[in-house]
């Protein structure tokens, strides 16, 4: 019982490394920047949103 919670774990765990590498950050595009500096995110949540779109290229 022991070897297989080892096992899990270990499993676990190389999941979420192998995850975390595979992630790349987006880099801004000089529109994105100046978009951002002419109509900044007003709060959190909108530039949530404005990352959302831009990881998911649904910005229209």
């Amino acid at each position: 019982m022991r070897l297989r919670s080892s096992l899990v774990a270990l499993l676990v765990a190389t999941i979420a490394c192998t995850s975390l590498t595979a992630c790349k950050p987006h880099k801004r595009t000089f529109g994105e920047k100046v978009q951002d500096t002419l109509d900044p995110p007003k709060g959190p949540v909108e530039k949530l949103g404005r990352s959302v779109d831009r990881a998911t290229e649904s910005n229209n």
